[in-house]
């Protein structure tokens, strides 16, 4: 799956940016490759608001 940070981290949880930066999400615009598994569904569901995912 494809994840895209599309919002600033600025002002989230530390808990949030901390899943945002394990993802590989640093800077808006940034786009990471990941598996489609429970582990990756579990961090994109934490941070949904900030992301925006592409399937595939």
């Amino acid at each position: 799956m494809k994840i895209k940070l599309v919002k600033s981290l600025i002002g989230s949880k530390k808990d949030q940016i901390a899943t945002a930066y394990s993802l590989g999400l640093r800077k808006i615009g940034d786009v990471t490759e990941q598996p489609d598994n429970d582990a990756t569904k579990g961090k994109v569901a934490k941070i949904i608001h900030l992301i925006v995912v592409e399937e595939g």
